[in-house]
């Protein structure tokens, strides 16, 4: 089972950012980002809810309101915006900063872990990759990637991360599926209040979208 989840992760995970790619083609990517959560959310919440028997405390709903914000809105609106100026096999290997960025701020917040001398030396090997990748071409040898879209998958990538550690510290709902409806209708209605604040919804008219992108 544990083979079988990571092959699952690696699968379905992985794909996402080549699908996202294939979606902004020609849905403005907040607007995307936005049909995707809020569908997730319209139909886990009330199927979970009803599953769960759970009745989400105002606790709960702060947390996953607050983690929705950080991983959905701003880490995956963030990447879906990046995907439009950066190709998706290099979002994919950006956004693996999350790990990254995961051991500084779980060492930063009160009663932090400090991390081991592996994981220093982990973590200084993960970011020369990095500068290998996005800093000049003669460094890395590959052509010169996006400034400003690299630059805002970090970032999305640190918002993802603080989400996470947030998520383990705050009450969250004892089923995980609730939890990420909660979420996705959260992270979704930002998406969407971003969409219309930068004039996407404006913009998107769905007959202009190509099957492609719907699928």
């Amino acid at each position: 089972m544990v083979l079988i989840a990571f092959a699952a992760v690696y699968v379905l995970w992985g794909s996402t950012y080549f699908f996202i790619r294939i979606g902004v083609e020609t849905i403005p990517p907040f607007v995307l980002a936005g049909i995707r959560h809020v569908a997730i959310g319209l139909i886990f919440y009330p199927l979970f809810r009803f599953q769960s028997k759970e009745k989400p405390t105002p606790a709960q709903w702060r947390t996953t309101i607050i983690t929705g914000l950080l991983l959905l809105l701003c880490g995956n609106g963030a990447l879906s915006w990046a995907e439009t100026r950066v190709p998706s096999g290099i979002a994919s290997l950006l956004v693996a900063t999350v790990s990254l960025w995961m051991v500084i701020l779980d060492w930063l917040r009160p009663g932090g872990c400090r991390p081991t001398a592996r994981v220093f030396i982990g973590f200084v090997l993960g970011f020369a990759g990095i500068t290998l990748l996005v800093g000049p071409s003669h460094l890395g040898g590959s052509e010169r990637v996006n400034p400003l879209g690299a630059v805002v998958l970090i970032l999305g990538s640190l918002a993802w991360a603080a989400g996470s550690i947030y998520s383990r510290h705050h009450p969250v709902p004892h089923s995980p599926l609730l939890g990420v409806a909660m979420q996705s209708l959260a992270g979704g209605a930002g998406l969407w209040i971003v969409a219309a604040a930068t004039g996407e919804l404006h913009q998107f008219h769905p007959a202009q979208v190509t099957l492609r992108s719907w699928l």
